[in-house]
This record gives C-alpha cells, sequence and structure tokens, in this order.
C-alpha cells in the first residue's frame, strides 16, 4: 500500500483497508496465543496434579467455550473428575477432625500461562 497512489477523496477508505488487515493477522495470532496457553494449563496441571491412580491428572482437557471473530474463550476443566479439583486445590476438612494439606496444581498453571500469554501478545503485536 505504501506504493498506492490514493487521492484525498479515498483517504479515508484505503485507511480503513489497512486497520482491517492488520485487525485480521493481529486476531489471528491472539486466537493461536490463546490456544497455545490453553494447552500449556492443561499440560502444567496434568504434570503437577496429585496423582494416587493417576485418573484426576489424565482427566483434564480444553474446550472453546466462546468463540466470535475477535474473540476466543477457552476452559480448562476436569469433566470426570471435577468434584476433586477444589478439595485438592485447596485441603479439606476431614471426617475425623483436622484438615488435609493444600496441594496448588491449578493456580500456579494459570498464573503461569497468564504471563506467557502477556509475552506472546506482545511479541505478536510488535511491542
Amino acid at each position: 500500500m505504501a506504493s498506492d497512489r490514493v487521492k484525498i477523496d479515498g483517504m479515508a477508505a484505503a485507511i480503513m483497508k489497512g486497520l482491517e488487515e492488520y485487525a485480521e493477522v493481529a486476531t489471528s495470532d491472539l486466537k493461536a496465543s490463546v490456544r497455545k496457553a490453553g494447552s500449556n494449563v492443561r499440560k502444567d496441571i496434568q504434570a503437577n496434579a496429585p496423582k494416587k491412580t493417576g485418573a484426576y491428572s489424565k482427566s483434564w482437557s480444553v474446550k472453546t467455550t466462546k468463540e466470535t471473530s475477535n474473540t476466543l474463550e477457552l476452559t480448562v476443566y476436569s469433566p470426570k473428575k471435577y468434584q476433586l479439583a477444589h478439595l485438592l486445590e485447596y485441603g479439606h476438612a476431614k471426617r475425623g477432625g483436622g484438615r488435609t494439606k493444600a496441594q496448588p496444581h491449578i493456580a500456579p498453571a494459570e498464573e503461569a500461562a497468564i504471563s506467557q500469554l502477556e509475552r506472546d501478545i506482545k511479541r505478536s503485536l510488535g511491542g
């Protein structure tokens, strides 16, 4: 577009076309970064989850909750062992009294993914 000549009457349309092209490229890069972050969260949770039998750590997956032309929302969840997630993450009361020790494995994965996603976004947008 730098070598194209544009009359003053068509300048607004040329600028809008350039901005739309940039938005399309930026959106695809951002969606790829979000998908990568979701996958990394799942892998981190699986790697750091408590493993008595291994079924809980293997149960984690990622699904697309909402996707439009400009947004992407992913959910990392455990469809079969969701009851255990909160209990293991924060600990719980035992039947005979006392509490179990918390085994944080979800929050650290989320924090790592947020910082990685921020770095990826800055890199893809040239910041």
